[in-house]
């Protein structure tokens, strides 16, 4: 799944879950952290369940001891905790007081969870989950030299320093009666030492924060640095400039060289692809647009990649009765229960359905064809959305 549908899935669960809100702490939220034992969680759940009948209000009681048993059910299906940890919620998130709506809801975190969590509240516990969507736009700047580095977070205009790095190697090695290979062997040794300091203060300030590192110095020390890997592997170097400094000022000089490598930040790339789909409509005929264009060149294969605006709130329905009809129908805001049989016969009930986003990805996906998350944030989104309905496809040949 490309990284822009990944996190669009990621957000669109978090906007769901926002809108919930329970009778009194009844919205349970279990986050359970990256390496920790499962066992932990569930019996800290079978805990609080045998408490749950201490609740005086019956409704209260019935809604969080439902909620528990849903949530230990669901946690049956795991030998181990996902490598990035995993959260869920249940609880009643029915709008009708006289009905009981117990409802589960799993997210996987888009970075390792680092927390554990259990809350019951009158909404879900979503800060965490909030706090990786707000970094997913920063980037990591690595000022280094021989002597000094300086770690900073850069997110749009504000710069955060995360760290400074000084060396020891001068300051502590003295040659006095040593021999010269010794203290040169003493030197290197500081050296590699200084370097250790500067990855583990990356893995730091940088893991499952940042997007992306640039890193800029004077003269092969940055180049040697990276050439050694002193940082965890998971860390994207985006690219390396030349500058003066280590200090702060090395990390504004830094920012003032690196917009060529900056390149793959979302709304230049955004503005890219857009700017492409349209030459393509306009000039080539090697791109397509709208719902049922898109559908068809993505059935046939003729799709190379499919662009959907998250904008795009459609709702796909599909209806059926019991001889077999069946309808599909497109709805800009309420789907209705039922339709009149395109056949004019009698109607046709709702069978299920599924936002017209997640089914052109999902029909995408199914013919192995890439799909592009497009944002409405930018000029060019909002223009994909506005003027092509926020469906797109580049093709691999012209239609006949």
């Amino acid at each position: 799944m490309a990284e822009t549908e990944k996190m669009y899935l990621f957000k669109k669960q978090i906007r769901k879950l926002e809108a919930y809100r329970g009778s009194g702490t009844e919205l349970i939220s279990v986050y359970i952290a990256a390496g920790s034992p499962l066992h932990d969680t569930t019996t800290k759940l079978r805990e609080e369940l045998g408490q749950a009948s201490n609740i005086k209000s019956k409704s209260t009681k019935l809604n969080v001891s439902g909620a528990l048993e849903k949530l230990l059910n669901y946690l049956k299906i795991y030998k181990k905790t996902p490598e990035d940890g995993i959260v869920v919620f249940a609880g009643n998130v029915s709008d009708n007081p006289a009905k009981i709506d117990i409802e589960l809801f799993s997210v996987n975190p888009i970075q390792p969870l680092s927390i554990g969590a259990y809350r019951c509240d009158s909404k879900f516990f979503l800060e965490p989950l909030l706090r990786m969507l707000e970094s997913t736009d920063s980037y990591g700047i690595v000022a280094i030299d021989g002597s000094d580095a300086t770690l900073a977070r850069v997110k749009g205009t504000y710069i955060e320093i995360d760290d400074k790095v000084h060396s020891l190697a001068h300051a502590k090695v003295r040659k006095g009666g040593q021999s010269a290979r010794r203290y040169e062997r003493l030197v290197e040794e500081q050296k590699e030492n200084y370097y250790k300091k500067v990855g583990e203060a990356m893995d730091r300030a940088f893991l499952g924060k940042v997007k992306g590192v640039v890193i800029g110095g004077p003269g092969p020390i940055k180049d040697y640095f990276i050439e050694k890997k002193y940082y965890n592997y998971q860390l994207k170097i985006l690219g390396t400039v030349d500058v003066g400094y280590s200090d702060e000022y090395g990390v504004r000089e830094i920012l003032s060289k690196c917009d060529s490598i900056l390149l793959e930040q979302e709304a230049i790339k955004e503005k890219i692809l857009i700017d492409r789909f349209i030459n393509q409509v306009v000039h080539d005929g090697l791109a397509t647009y709208g719902e049922s264009q898109v559908r068809n060149a993505i059935i046939s294969k003729q799709a190379d990649k499919v662009l959907i605006s998250e904008g795009v709130e459609h709702i796909v329905g599909t209806y059926s009765d019991s001889k077999g009809n069946e309808a599909r129908k497109v709805f800009r805001d309420q789907v209705p229960e039922t339709i009149p049989n395109p056949s004019g016969d009698g109607e046709l009930k709702l069978r299920e359905k599924q936002s017209l986003l997640e089914e052109i990805a999902d029909l995408a996906r199914a013919n192995n064809i890439e799909v592009e998350i497009i944002s409405t944030n930018t000029t060019e989104g909002a223009q994909f959305l506005n003027g092509f309905a926020g469906l797109g496809a580049f093709l691999r040949y012209k239609s006949r």
